[in-house]
């Protein structure tokens, strides 16, 4: 049976669309080029880490979805969405090579009258030009005229069920008029609220701000967190006190580094610069130089406190609590814990390692032991450091067994052990 839909990538921004439109009744085919992820969804499993279950995917499946790695599929439906992947390449732009793939696999077949959304994190301007004459090029269809064309940022907050993909507000940036509009008849019946941006541009740049705004953020308080630990101030406290205000602050919490998949976008490394000389966004720079340093500072801490307590990092046994970038998801996306442990483990410390949702983790190719018994291991290690704060940790427990616990995220009761 032809499909209405088509979700071209089904990473962390395809698989929870074409659940949305599954759940709605919509005809949804999810087209990959990943033989392991393809692999895995057929056989009702998830290959997303911290994206849908397998119950999840079990029951989209049954209800209609499919999985598949033919290219023909993608020229029998009305919409198609562009949920490519793009990650930062070794010169700090995002790499737009699976956006452009998945570009030219749908041009080939693209038919009239058809829909295309690029949900896809990319620069200001990609839709416009490098999308759109892909498309054009491939079809030998005008956008705009022949088929509509606009831009929807992915707006997802992984794990969090109150804001859900049907009551989360939608940012649509049409090529035309037109555009927007039958983008906003599709989401329309996705979600409670469509908002309708100028063009695409301007719904490229809303993902860039929303993504800049909680790193320049976060960037603040890890500062704020070094300064008040040089002052003797409880930043917690600090925060606690601050976030009673009625208007006017919005409160963020420091910790051992930034993760996830929305990583900050410098101007600078646009492909498209803009007019105004010199950089245009020097926070942002500023702010992820801040964020990148956290580890290390996490890495000197450890060091000070075992030094205090008459002990070298070389030979020590170090515990690391937590190794996702996010509470109680699996994803480990960017998570600064690999960057702590590689650091640690240079300086001649045994690493150990415990996740309730991560049975296996590796640093440089290599297995890091994992603890059995939460407990014994805490209690067995010179340094437990809480890295991420799961639901099922019980800190106060920890904080009673552990020779020496360092808490990057503020978790445990006030005096229990040392924060950040």
């Amino acid at each position: 049976m032809p499909a209405d839909l088509a979700v071209i990538g089904l990473g962390h921004l395809g698989l929870p669309l074409a659940q949305a439109a599954v759940g709605v009744g919509i005809h949804t085919v999810g087209y990959d080029t990943d033989p392991r992820l393809f692999a895995e969804l057929s056989a009702g499993r998830t290959p997303v880490e911290g994206s849908l279950s397998a119950s999840d995917i079990r029951r989209m499946v049954s209800g209609g979805f499919r999985p598949t790695a033919d290219p023909a599929e993608l020229g029998r439906v009305r919409t198609a969405a562009i949920c490519a992947p793009t990650p930062l390449g070794p010169d700090r732009t995002l790499d737009l090579g699976a956006v452009t793939d998945a570009a030219r696999a749908l041009a080939a077949r693209l038919r009239p009258h058809t829909t295309v959304l690029v949900e896809s994190a990319v620069p200001p301007g990609t839709t416009e030009n490098v999308v759109r004459p892909l498309l054009e090029e491939g079809s030998g269809l005008r956008a705009g005229r022949d088929f509509h064309l606009a831009h929807s940022p992915g707006r997802l907050d992984p794990g969090n069920r109150v804001h859900v993909y049907g009551n989360t507000p939608k940012v649509i940036g049409g090529l035309t008029p037109a555009c927007t509009e039958s983008a906003a008849a599709f989401y329309g019946r996705l979600t409670d609220k469509v908002v309708r941006a100028r063009g695409p541009r301007e719904a490229e740049m809303t993902k860039v701000l929303e993504t800049n705004f909680r790193h320049v953020n976060i960037a603040l308080v890890n500062e704020m967190a070094v300064l008040c630990h040089d002052l003797g101030v409880d930043l917690w406290d600090v925060i606690r006190c601050a976030e009673t205000k009625p208007f006017g602050f919005e409160p963020f919490r420091p910790g051992p580094g930034v993760g996830g998949h929305g990583v900050p976008v410098d101007p600078g490394h646009f492909p498209y610069h803009s007019r105004t000389p010199g950089h245009p966004l020097r926070m942002v720079s500023l702010a992820k130089e801040i964020n990148d340093r956290m580890p290390s500072y996490v890495i000197q801490r450890c060091a000070t406190l075992l030094n205090e307590h008459g002990k070298s990092v070389r030979g020590a046994r170090v515990l690391l609590l937590g190794v996702t970038y996010k509470p109680d998801l699996a994803d480990q996306e960017s998570s600064p814990a690999r960057e702590i442990a590689t650091r640690l483990m240079d300086m001649g410390a045994q690493i150990g390692y415990h996740d309730p949702l991560v049975l296996d983790w590796r640093v440089r190719d290599l297995p890091v032991a994992r603890a059995d018994s939460l407990y014994e291991a805490a209690a067995g290690a010179d340094l437990t450091v809480l890295l991420q704060h799961h639901r099922t940790y019980d800190l106060q427990g920890l904080a009673v067994k552990a020779q020496l616990l360092l808490d990057t995220r503020g978790a445990t009761p006030a005096g229990a052990a040392h924060r950040l």
